[in-house]
C-alpha cells in the first residue's frame, strides 16, 4: 500500500507546530478534512510557507504517518488574496471555515462541501462596499447547512406541516422559529387548540420572525444571493427601508451553534466589528 497520496485541498485552520512547523486542517474534496504537517513552514525561506497560509487551495502530495499525515509538496492552484485585505471579508470567511470543520467528514469524499465553500469565498471577495455582509453569510450558512442534511424547515411548520407564507397586511403577524424542532411554527397553533382536551405541546420558540424576515429567509435556498427588492412588496420599500440581514445572519447562527452543539469563536470578531464593516 503506498505510503504517499495526492489530492487537492484548501487550508481552513493553521497553528505553529513544534520549532518550525505548522499544522494545518484542509478540506479536500476526495478525503475530507485531513490534518497534516507543514514541515519548516514558519521558516521565513521556507517554500511551503505561504502555501500554507489560510485559503490557499494546492495541489499536494502527501505522507502517511502513524498519528498526523505530512504534506512533502504543494502547487498552488488558487487563492483569496482580496479576503486579507477586508477585516470583515476576513471575519466572515474565518467563522465559514470554522462551520465547515464542524460539518465536514474525515476520510471521506466531501466533493459538495468542497465546493460550495469555495464558492462563497468566491462571492464574498467579490462583494462590493454597498452590500451587506451579513447577507452573503446568511445565505452562506443556510447552503452549508442544508448539503451537511440539518437545514432548517423555512417553508411549512415543524408541527402541522402546513405551509406558512408571510402575512404582509397583518403588521402583528409572525411565526416562530424552534431550533429544537428544527425550523418554523405556526403561532396561531395555541389559539386553535385552547378548547381542545389533548392540545399540541409547542416546542420552545427561540425566536420570532415578521413578514419580511421570514421572506427572505425563504429565499435565501437560492442560487445567488436574493435582491430585497425583487422578492418583497413594494409597499414596505421606502426610504427608511432596512434590510434586516443581521437578524436573519442571526437567526442561523444561533441554530447552527445550536444543532452542532458549539460556539463559533470568530463570530466575536465579526460582533465587535463596527456596522458599517458589514
Amino acid at each position: 500500500m503506498s505510503r504517499t497520496y495526492q489530492t487537492t485541498g484548501i487550508i481552513l485552520k493553521g497553528i505553529p507546530f513544534q520549532e518550525a512547523d505548522r499544522l494545518v486542517t484542509l478540506l479536500s474534496p476526495d478525503y475530507g478534512l485531513i490534518r497534516a504537517i507543514v514541515p519548516g513552514a514558519r521558516k521565513q525561506k521556507s517554500r511551503l510557507r505561504g502555501r500554507s497560509e489560510l485559503f490557499v487551495i494546492n495541489e499536494l502530495l502527501i505522507a502517511k504517518g502513524r498519528s498526523l499525515d505530512k504534506i512533502t509538496q504543494a502547487n498552488t492552484l488558487e487563492s483569496y488574496p482580496g479576503l486579507s485585505k477586508d477585516l470583515g471579508k476576513l471575519a466572515a470567511a474565518q467563522y465559514l471555515a470554522e462551520l465547515v470543520l464542524n460539518l465536514a467528514l474525515d476520510d471521506l469524499p466531501q466533493v459538495e462541501v468542497y465546493e460550495l465553500f469555495n464558492e462563497h469565498l468566491r462571492r464574498l471577495e467579490k462583494m462590493s462596499l454597498a452590500e451587506s455582509l451579513y447577507g452573503y453569510l446568511a445565505q452562506a450558512v443556510f447552503h452549508l447547512l442544508a448539503i451537511a442534511g440539518i437545514g432548517p424547515q423555512v417553508h411549512r411548520c415543524c408541527v402541522t406541516q402546513e405551509e406558512l407564507n408571510p402575512n404582509f397586511h397583518d403588521p402583528s403577524w409572525c411565526v416562530g422559529f424552534s431550533f429544537d424542532a428544527g425550523g418554523l411554527i405556526n403561532l396561531r397553533i395555541r389559539d386553535k387548540e385552547k378548547n381542545n382536551t389533548n392540545p399540541i405541546v409547542l416546542p420552545i420558540i427561540n425566536q420570532r420572525l415578521k413578514a419580511t424576515e421570514l421572506t427572505i429567509l425563504q429565499h435565501l435556498n437560492e442560487s445567488s444571493l436574493p435582491h430585497p427588492y425583487k422578492i418583497l412588496p413594494a409597499t414596505i420599500l421606502d426610504s427608511d427601508f432596512i434590510v434586516p440581514w443581521l437578524k436573519v445572519e442571526h437567526l442561523l447562527r444561533n441554530y447552527a451553534e445550536y444543532q452542532l452543539g458549539r460556539s463559533f469563536r470568530s463570530v466575536t470578531l465579526i460582533d465587535s466589528l463596527p456596522t458599517a464593516e458589514f
